[in-house]
């Protein structure tokens, strides 16, 4: 896969893009966090505007039903914020980015030690990306990362998290619609249904 960075689109004047950093998102700066983001598994970055995540309640039901981290994991509902919450948090964002990489082995379905450690690798890459970003005067920058924390083998949930300093919340925690947020990107994506196929990792950065 050809590497890929794209560089934020000039606002329009009726769209205003405020940077509390006041230095813009320079192609400088997307090379040094692709650089980075390489040594954890992200391929591609991608700049994009608030307006183009979708939220519904409906994905709550995903966390609620089908999956054994709900009310297990700090990463999860219902330690992370409501609907109403997310809706304030993200009025406050007018730039967010999107950190892809992928996973292309049979058993990335599996719960295997090796799974766990590349899913703590990302998860530390998207970390990391995001205490680059505050360092570089984008204090507001936070990450959603991709799939339930992994960073213990059994999350400690209700107890204090073991890893505050690098406890985030998961995409789908915050009612993300990830298929429809993708479909507003132009992104064409697909649930992998033969073992062969490869598997791809989504985490988004809160930036501005």
């Amino acid at each position: 896969m050809n590497e890929k960075i794209v560089c934020l689109s000039k606002p329009e004047p009726s769209e205003p893009v405020s940077f509390r950093a006041n230095i813009g998102l320079s192609g400088q700066t997307l090379e040094q966090l692709h650089k980075k983001g390489k040594q954890y598994g992200v391929e591609n970055i991608l700049p994009f505007r608030m307006n183009n995540i979708v939220v519904a309640q409906w994905v709550n039901l995903k966390c609620r039903y089908g999956c054994s981290q709900y009310m297990a994991n700090w990463s999860c509902p219902p330690a992370t914020p409501d609907l109403a919450e997310v809706k304030t948090i993200f009025s406050e964002y007018s730039t967010a980015l999107l950190l892809v990489g992928n996973q292309n082995r049979n058993d990335f379905y599996k719960d295997s030690n090796r799974n766990r450690t590349d899913q703590v690798k990302y998860w530390k890459g998207t970390v990391s990306l995001e205490r680059m970003l505050f360092l570089k005067g984008y204090d507001k920058a936070i990450g959603l990362v991709s799939g339930a924390c992994s960073l213990c083998k059994k999350c400690a949930y209700p107890d204090a998290c073991r890893f505050p300093m690098e406890k985030r919340p998961t995409v789908e925690s915050f009612y993300i619609d990830l298929v429809g947020t993708l479909k507003n990107l132009g992104i064409d994506t697909k649930v992998a249904l033969e073992l062969h196929e490869t598997f791809k990792y989504y985490s988004i950065i809160l930036l501005d």
